[in-house]
Parts: C-alpha cells; structure tokens; sequence
C-alpha cells in the first residue's frame, strides 16, 4: 500500500473511532462542547507542566491546552454529563513510536451520586468497546488493507481486567511509589491478553485534582486503561469536590510548586477553585488518546503508524 492510501486508510479508522464514541455519548446522554479553548491559561495546559507550549496572546502569557478537563468540568454544575473532542498539543522532545506533540483527546465528565468510581470505568469501557466495534462494524474492507487481524479485535474481553495499583507493581517489581513505565504497561497487558484497568494509584504521582480514597488517604480514586500495543491510552479519576482539601491538595502538589518557581499563584487557578468552592458538585471522568486506541486496533508497536498525520519535534 502506498502511503497516499494507507493515509486514507488510517483516516477511515480515525473517523470510525470518533463516530463509536460519539455514538455511546449520545445514547448516554452526554452534551457534546463543541467549542472547548484551545488558547488557554495554566488550568487548561497543567497535566504536564514540563510539555507547556506558552506564548504572548494580546499581552498575556498563554498556553496551547493540554485537556479540556477543567472546562468541562466547569460545567458539570448544571449539564449531568459533558464530553468534546480537542486536540492535546505537548512539547515532548522525544521522536520515538510513544511520544506526539499534538494529538486528539476524547474527554468526558459526568455528575455521580453515591460512589462513582464504578460508574467512571463503565463509561470508559463502553466507550472504548464502542469505538472498536464501530470500527468492525464499518471497515473490515480497511482492516484487511491496513493487514490488522479483526479476529483479534472481536475476542475483545468484557469486562476489562482489573487490577489495583499495589497488586500490579508487586506483578512488574517495581516500589511502592514508582510510576509504571510503558514496558510495565505491555507486561500487565500481556499477563491478561487485553486491556486492563489499573486502579487507585498513591496520591503522590497522580494530579492534584484527583479525589482522595477514605479507606487509604494515601491513594486517589483513579484508574489508568492500559490497551496491548499501546499502554497507557485513557487517564481517569473521580475528582475533589471538597475545596478545602482541593486547595491544600493544590498547594502540597509538585505541579503548583513548579509553576510558583515560573511566577505562577493562586490566582491563576482562581476560576475553577471558585467554582469547586460554590457549586461542589461530585463528579468525575477521563481522557482517551485517540492515538492510542488506534494503536491498539491496528497492532501498531509504534504510534506513528497509527495517525494520518504524527506530529513530533521534526514534522515541520
């Protein structure tokens, strides 16, 4: 296949992926916010504060966003549940199969009552089960062009594999305390032949929004999904909606400590602590790399050949 094609090809797969998430947020109800900024301050562009792109916009120091988590779920108030589809623009130096300076990311939260922790993993494996099998059921024709096993795709387990954070490092021999790498990630998807959910990380290596666990305080209510091919493709938590333990969080963070090193205060964050502090409403969701789950559909070991168009340090 030449690579013309094999462009399209991948654009069909992308478009299938989008249009199955689209799908299950419509049959759930979700609102759909078409206009999430691109051109944002520090709460939009802070899930990884060593990736900033910043620049001057009319006087003012700005960043190209990273997620639209923080503008969704300054909505979640009065809409139950919101998804959008933005790009993600990351500053990574590497070029490698992993990493992509801009990418699109699906993003949804929703208001829970009682416990949302499960209700979290549910949406995002449906989500998940929904693209893979729009794209079955729309292009087997590109599958077979692109050579991707389909048989592998309709074995797909549900429900995913569960694992706790502590039962997986013991798994990869890693220390309380250290982060997975991908080559963890492949280990654990490979020890359970699929995808699987990686749960209640220490609070310590995870954002500072993320909502403590009661049981164990040293841990948050969040959940990584790691797909075979791909690792690591939707990062997800049930979110502090309590504003005093939000904002001690939010200043204990390595993140906030940062960013006050660049000039950065409070302030900068004024607009979503005071939404947290008068409208506190639980709630939780996530983020999925479209890269990744195309990854994982296609069997690519390296994400560029997953993508119409990768971009990295050396595209332009």
């Amino acid at each position: 296949m030449n690579n013309r094609k094999q462009k399209a090809a991948l654009a069909r797969i992308e478009s299938a992926l989008v249009r199955g998430a689209d799908h299950y947020f419509q049959q759930e109800g979700f609102v759909n916010v078409a206009t999430v900024p691109h051109i944002v301050n520090i709460t939009g562009a802070c899930e990884n504060v060593d990736t900033l792109y910043n620049f001057d916009y009319h006087g003012k120091e700005a960043f190209l966003t990273q997620t639209g988590q923080t503008a969704l779920e300054l909505l979640t108030g009065d809409i139950e549940k919101v998804c959008c589809v933005i790009h993600s623009f990351r500053a990574e130096q590497d070029v490698d199969g992993r990493h992509l300076t801009e990418f699109p990311l699906v993003e949804f939260e929703f208001q829970y009552k009682d416990d949302g922790f499960p209700q979290l993993l549910h949406h995002i494996e449906q989500t998940i089960v929904a693209m893979v099998h729009n794209v079955l059921n729309l292009e087997q024709e590109t599958l077979q062009q692109l050579g991707v096993d389909s048989a592998r795709l309709k074995k797909m387990k549900v429900p995913f594999a569960r694992i706790s954070y502590d039962e997986a490092i013991q798994l990869v021999g890693l220390s309380w305390g250290d982060d997975l790498k991908h080559e963890h990630e492949m280990m654990l998807t490979q020890h359970f032949q699929g995808p699987v959910f990686v749960t209640r990380y220490p609070e310590k290596i995870k954002f500072f929004n993320m909502q403590r666990n009661l049981e164990n305080p040293l841990l948050v209510n969040s959940t990584d999904l790691l797909l075979p091919f791909s690792g690591e493709a939707v990062g997800a938590a049930v979110r502090e909606h309590e504003y005093d333990l939000l904002l001690k969080k939010l200043k204990q963070s390595d993140m906030f400590r940062i960013l006050s090193a660049r000039g950065k205060t409070l302030e900068d964050f004024s607009t979503y602590l005071d939404e947290v502090k008068n409208n506190p409403i639980p709630h939780a969701g996530c983020g999925i790399g479209l890269p990744r789950v195309a990854q994982f559909v296609l069997g690519a070991a390296d994400i560029r050949n997953a993508v119409v168009y990768p971009m990295n340090r050396d595209s332009l």
